[in-house]
């Protein structure tokens, strides 16, 4: 009996070390990407201009470390320009696949993201609105763009949640408020499509393609700290979570669990989390729904795991997307959301055409 539990606690103890090698491994990668996407500007062949990745990490640490030699004007353009696109590339990958995780978790469903709530119909709706009514991406007119997109995609997720809630927040309810919510802003959108000038319908249209363009470290900083705030709820639910993927509505009741109030605070963090997100880099499609299936793959489905997975892998895809949108066709930089398609379909049509019986039957 004494050898069984020691038995039982090794393997229990390489299966953790298993995963956390790999989440080391994941972050190695992440780091990489990070510093090849400060290091080459607005195409590969810029490495040539800054010399290595090595001049780059230097003029990073340097920041921090007075002693070392950095040379002014590298470290000015990588630290306001650069590295801040780069790591709103991490929080917003992070953010929006964990929101991917949770959702998918929460619904026991697949094909659950945050923007098949409706999130991303709305906040275009909202940035929409003020670009009709003359707001512009530079100066007060692109926090008013921002502030609106947060606003309309709060709302919806408030509607979805209040009509959930009405029916027992059941996850069908979710989703399907969700869907009728989505086709309601598109089509609110098109009319502005339809009213706007040409002028204005080409903002409205670049706002949807998504981008780290312009990011700031105050836009860098709201994301951490909202991310930051919902992480540690999300993670404290994880064994909830499992109890509910593993067994449904009826296994998690039978062991304690409040399911409805598990679903109902994650769906409500997820969608703030997104919605901040989203505010600020418009709408980056696909990495809410894919990173949670790639993470699952790779380590399985336990949520203890994969919520932090979720969030690296997102981040490598939303950094490594910007770094080959960057060298497609230089100088010309493809919004991130473009390039996410892009890659995110395939991978998503292959993930659930081969890998659902095991993952979700």
């Amino acid at each position: 009996m004494v050898n069984t539990a020691e038995n039982t606690k090794k393997l229990y103890m390489r299966y953790i070390a298993r995963k956390m090698l790999f989440m080391a491994a994941s972050l190695t990668i992440l780091s990489f990407l990070v510093l090849l996407s400060v290091s080459m500007g607005t195409s590969i062949e810029s490495l040539k201009d800054l010399q290595s990745l090595k001049e780059v990490f230097t003029a990073i640490v340097g920041r921090f470390f007075l002693q070392v030699e950095t040379n002014p004007f590298m470290e000015k353009v990588i630290w306001h320009y650069r590295l801040p696109r780069a790591m709103m590339g991490v929080v917003a990958g992070a953010g929006l696949a964990v929101s991917g995780a949770i959702m998918q978790g929460v619904t026991r469903n697949p094909l659950v993201s945050p923007f098949t709530i409706g999130l991303s119909s709305a906040a275009a709706f909202g940035a929409a609105i003020a670009i009709i009514f003359g707001a512009g991406f530079t100066g007060a007119g692109a926090y008013l763009i921002m502030i609106n997109a947060f606003v309309f995609a709060l709302t919806c997720a408030v509607i979805v949640f209040g009509l959930a809630k009405l029916r027992g927040a059941s996850p069908e309810t979710v989703v399907l408020a969700g869907i009728a919510l989505t086709y309601f802003f598109g089509s609110a959108t098109a009319v502005l499509h339809y009213f706007a000038s040409e002028e204005q319908l080409s903002a409205m249209v670049r706002w949807t393609f998504g981008t780290l363009s312009g990011a700031t470290w105050s836009e860098i900083g709201i994301i951490t700290v909202v991310l930051a705030t919902t992480f540690p709820v999300m993670m404290k639910y994880a064994w909830d979570l499992n109890a509910a993927f593993a067994g449904g509505d009826e296994t998690a009741k039978s062991l304690g669990i409040n399911i409805s109030r598990v679903r109902t605070v994650s769906l409500i963090l997820s969608a703030l989390v997104t919605a901040t997100i989203i505010s600020f880099t418009g709408i980056i499609g696909f990495v809410g729904l894919v990173a949670p299936h790639i993470s699952r793959f790779l380590i399985g489905g336990d949520h203890r795991f994969l919520i932090p997975i979720s969030c690296i892998i997102g981040s490598i895809l939303v950094v490594g997307g910007d770094v080959v949108g960057r060298m497609i066709s230089p100088p010309i930089m493809f919004p991130i959301g473009i390039v996410i398609s892009f890659v995110g379909v395939p991978m998503f049509l292959y993930l659930m055409m081969t890998r659902r019986r095991r993952y979700w039957g």
